[in-house]
């Protein structure tokens, strides 16, 4: 479709509401699949129309259209964090569109017009629906490991949905059938959720391996010894060798995302030495004897480049 619903239309993005009215019912006489059998560009056309009317034949979709809320297609622009037609939260978990339907009811005496024109003869007029997008943001571990969701259609219907584990950022998920409705006989457009993955505090996603920083104490990283680890499926020790260093990195093999097909990846462990946040005279004292007779270079390589 063209990224202009007005071009498609032929009318001027000033144009009132019934002058996109009049337009779309010319062109879908003209070009609907049932005058034209057999003209696959008319039924394109037709199909492009269609949708540029949905956007644009409805003020308050036309009016987030000319804000930039939303493209050609109905779907969120990434910088505007509206939800209010595509996926509304209401603090339970539960995700609200309010995009209604309005426009088909407004040319459903079109209908009667292009049977007229067959000069009486019964025939089913038909048209496939609209798909409708939605936008729906989850938790990571949500992404991570799967979940089921409940979105609120027009009109109070509900759709459970299944996040499946491994879902990436910004996936679109299609339920078939659950779109606009059809025209006439016409099937059910689909709806198109797009998922956004919040990210973690802790956790980072690297196709299919989860990565963590993990802090140790000046002991640990030296006499190395048992440690505590997060992972998506719950925490299990992990041990550290001695002499660790800052940078290292330790592997768990199978704890991190395990799509829906092949295997899991890991969970790498990246070790990040800490001191502790208020100086230790002790320590201090210590590393100072130490140092006159265990000094060593760790910045060689630099200056050898």
């Amino acid at each position: 479709m063209s990224s202009d619903p007005y071009k498609t239309l032929g009318v001027s993005h000033d144009a009132s509401q019934e002058d996109i009215r009049k337009a779309y019912r010319k062109l879908a006489k003209e070009l609907h699949p049932d005058l034209r059998p057999g003209d696959r560009k008319a039924e394109d056309r037709f199909k492009e129309v269609s949708a540029a009317y949905h956007l644009v034949g409805d003020p308050e979709r036309r009016a987030r259209f000319d804000r930039g809320e939303i493209d050609a297609s109905g779907a969120e622009r990434p910088e505007h964090q509206f939800y209010r037609h595509h996926a509304e939260s209401d603090g339970g978990g539960r995700y609200h569109s309010s995009a209604g339907f309005q426009d088909f009811e407004d040319v459903s005496d079109l209908f009667a017009d292009l049977l007229g024109r067959r000069g009486g003869a019964e025939r089913t007029f038909r048209a496939r629906g609209p798909d409708i997008q939605y936008h729906l943001e989850i938790e990571f571990l949500e992404a991570a490991s799967g979940a089921k969701k409940r979105i609120t259609m027009p009109g109070g219907q509900y759709l459970d949905l299944t996040i499946p584990a491994g879902t990436r950022d910004g996936s679109m998920l299609r339920l078939k059938d659950k779109g606009g409705p059809g025209l006439g006989d016409g099937q059910p457009g689909d709806a198109l959720i797009q998922i956004t993955v919040k990210p973690h505090r802790i956790f980072r996603r690297e196709g299919d391996d989860i990565v963590i920083d993990l802090p140790l104490t000046l002991d640990e990283a030296v006499l190395g010894g048992k440690v505590e680890v997060p992972t998506i499926s719950g925490r299990v020790n992990l041990t550290v060798p001695e002499n660790a260093n800052t940078g290292d990195v330790l592997r768990l093999r199978g704890k991190g995302i395990k799509p829906a097909a092949g295997k899991a990846g890991d969970q790498r462990v990246v070790l990040q030495v800490t001191l502790p946040e208020e100086a230790d005279s002790e320590l201090k004292e210590f590393i100072t004897k130490w140092r006159r007779t265990h000094r060593y270079d760790p910045r060689g390589d630099l200056r050898r480049s």
